[in-house]
């Protein structure tokens, strides 16, 4: 392959060529040598780099934000990383021990985050309930008491009856007094089971049981339309005040938010508090993500923003060992909170990002950082490197943009669909844990153990094929998955079966989230790569909103919800075949220039940052 030759940062302009038409009209276009779109050295955002798209969230889901590649060729093809290149990557290495220590430090903030948005199943979980026994009854077996109050539905009793005419010493037979009128009145207290391995959650510290039960997916859905609120602003926040910078006042408030929680005893308060807490969360995971990304050059992006999954799973097992112990809803609200206070002292550690500082042209700061990393790193910098701070274009690109041609429209259409699809199908799975039957502490665990050779294995395969066969068939899977596990519903005696098939969902759909984001990046053109994650945000950010309601499924059909699972995972899968293939680019194309085209005067590689 020729050398291209490669551009410094004060080189009045560059061409690169973007994919904004479908990809046989640009074979078509690059053959005529038209096409082009001018671009300045930095991206026409004048934003610091291919990493500062925004990804999406949480819980929140991170499992969405991997670094996104320059363009598909860049991808996939490892010799083609010189494209993805720049000078602060020259300069202090593209990746070393000092970007490995970083790297891992930034990818300890995504333990909180995911502590906070899988807290909801162990402390909203059901519990046993029934009406308020009189202080004389409180030994009367509870089965015994319903049937003598006629509280068959745990809601109502009857009304008009002397209770003070029964205790427990006077009455042998749990005989019904005859002065009851059999009207049926709401009971005004309950009480709980206590010996049901789940202590003391929402439900009996507030009474969010009959008319007040739909109290519990309201206090879930705060919390992810804070997410999804704060994935749509936290992009805009990191770029304009950096990343540490955000990272770190997100931490912080993140910390103070979940030990407020510890604290809370209104209910309303702690609704308010949990909206913040996923607003701040989101914006913990993105700045926390770019940050990793930025520090790394070439490849090193997509394998960075990648690797900074594996805590997710990991802290999946955590909570579920940390709710096990704990069984109180404030305990585990106190455990997940003070980890938060201890990542605040990594400030005095992590830098800014350099990139995101070239950019604003704090070219002492930049020099300090690329010189700490370079002796980290054990490499010579030369005497006389020269740090230019790029041209800044302004961009107008907006959700318009999404549907200019027939290709945008395809993939946005698509993308929309499929964000909305692994969001509802991925969190449908992580926080109904506790409705699908057997002990939730296990399933939880099992649940983040098996992601974590998905989100491997899945890294591993899309670095060496395209991505479209293998994503459509993690949706499918996880879609026949979820068919088996409806058709094993409602038997005892199968309920090992239907957690076996439940587990292998949850592989095939941790795999399919992390090839998503990175799919997503390649196909959309540069320019409007941010815009059109934003809007997929949107997307993903509804599916949120409607996830914790998934549980009312099974109280009007028991194989309601796993049914609804199936259909949505099996669109999605419908949905990819409608895609694109990623490009492979091969080696003899780029080093055979002169076999039905001569390479374009300006395709040359930008060296970015």
């Amino acid at each position: 392959m020729s050398k291209r030759a490669s551009l410094t940062h004060d080189s009045p302009a560059l061409e690169l060529e973007l994919p904004l038409l479908a990809p046989q009209e640009r074979s078509q276009r690059r053959r005529s040598g038209s096409g082009t779109i001018p671009l300045c050295i930095m991206h026409d955002t004048g934003k610091p780099s291919p990493t500062n798209t925004k990804p999406t969230s949480p819980t929140i889901p991170p499992t969405q934000q991997a670094a996104r590649p320059q363009s598909p060729a860049a991808a996939a093809d490892p010799a083609d990383d010189e494209d993805e290149t720049d000078v602060i990557g020259d300069l202090m290495g593209h990746y070393g021990k000092w970007q490995l220590l970083m790297t891992v430090l930034l990818s300890l903030f995504q333990v909180p985050n995911t502590f906070h948005i899988s807290s909801s199943v162990y402390q909203a979980a059901n519990k046993d309930f029934w009406c308020q026994r009189p202080p004389q009854l409180q030994q009367m077996p509870v089965d015994v008491w319903r049937n003598l109050s006629g509280s068959t539905d745990n809601c109502h009793r009857r009304d008009g009856i002397d209770w003070s005419r029964l205790s427990n010493e006077t009455t042998s037979q749990w005989e019904l007094p005859q002065d009851g009128n059999g009207k049926l009145v709401a009971c005004e207290n309950w009480e709980y089971e206590t010996h049901d391995n789940v202590g003391n959650t929402w439900t009996s510290e507030w009474d969010l049981v009959c008319d007040k039960e739909h109290l519990k997916q309201v206090a879930e859905m705060f919390f992810l339309l804070g997410v999804a609120t704060g994935g749509i602003i936290s992009g805009y926040l990191s770029d304009k005040f950096g990343r540490k910078t955000m990272l770190f006042i997100s931490a912080v408030l993140q910390t103070i938010f979940g030990l407020w929680l510890y604290i809370c005893s209104s209910f309303e308060l702690y609704l308010t508090l949990r909206a913040l807490l996923g607003l701040v969360s989101v914006s913990v995971t993105y700045s926390g993500l770019i940050l990793a990304i930025e520090y790394v050059d070439g490849k090193w992006r997509t394998i960075a923003g990648m690797y900074n999954l594996f805590p997710l799973p990991i802290s999946y097992m955590i909570i579920s060992g940390l709710a096990y112990l704990t069984q109180d809803y404030q305990r585990l609200q106190l455990c997940i909170g003070l980890p938060g206070i201890f990542l605040c002292f990594l400030w005095f550690v992590v830098p800014e990002s350099p990139r995101w500082l070239l950019v604003k042209g704090r070219i002492d700061e930049v020099r300090r950082i690329i010189e700490a990393a370079a002796k980290f790193n054990g490499r010579q910098l030369p005497a006389d490197y020269q740090l230019t701070p790029p041209t800044q274009e302004s961009s107008s690109q907006d959700f318009t943009y999404l549907f200019r041609s027939s290709y945008l429209r395809r993939i946005s259409i698509c993308f929309l669909c499929i964000w909305f699809t692994m969001n509802l199908v991925y969190y449908g799975i992580i926080l109904n844990m506790s409705s699908f039957g057997g002990n939730v502490y296990l399933n939880s665990a099992l649940a983040g153990l098996v992601e974590i050779p998905a989100i491997a294995l899945a890294m591993y395969i899309i670095t060496k094929v395209g991505k479209k066969w293998l994503f459509c068939a993690t949706l499918i899977c996880a879609g026949v998955a979820c068919c088996c596990a409806a058709i094993t519903e409602g038997r005892a005696d199968l309920l090992w079966l239907k957690i076996t098939f439940l587990m292998m969902g949850k592989f095939t759909i941790s795999a399919g989230n992390t090839i998503m984001p990175v799919y997503t990046a390649e196909l959309y053109p540069t320019p409007i790569r941010n815009v059109g994650v934003g809007a997929c945000n949107v997307a993903a950010g509804l599916a949120l909103i409607l996830t914790p309601y998934l549980s009312l499924l099974n109280k009007i059909e028991d194989h309601l919800l796993m049914t609804l699972l199936t259909a949505w995972s099996i669109f999605g899968g419908v949905v990819v075949l409608f895609l694109p293939e990623t490009a492979v680019r091969s080696k003899a194309s780029n080093s055979t220039p002169g076999q039905g085209s001569a390479p374009h005067p300006n395709a040359s590689a930008a060296k970015q940052v």
